[in-house]
């Protein structure tokens, strides 16, 4: 589903996580260069309660970055998991 920037910054600062949860004023350059990168696509809509708001939603590329992102980190953080336990692969 497509959200708008604060939406996404709500979402965020849910996860409890600080780093996520930053200042919304760094996220709008953030979801700019992903729309630039074709990695996710926004569109405006108007808003009963102000301006006209801008819509996020990832595109199918962005998807499969996120999956590969996604994999690399998981194969990152075993390989830290196994150094940290003990367990040189």
């Amino acid at each position: 589903e497509p959200l708008y920037g604060y939406q996404i910054a709500k979402r965020l600062e849910q996860t409890g996580d600080p780093l996520l949860g930053g200042k919304q004023s760094a996220l709008y350059p953030v979801l700019h260069n992903l729309s630039a990168a074709g990695l996710a696509e926004s569109h405006v809509e108007p808003s009963v309660s102000g301006p006209p708001r801008r819509y996020y939603r990832i595109t199918t590329l962005g998807r499969q970055v996120l999956a590969e992102w996604a994999g690399a980190w998981r194969t990152t953080r075993d390989s830290v998991d196994s150094v940290l336990e003990g367990n040189l692969r």
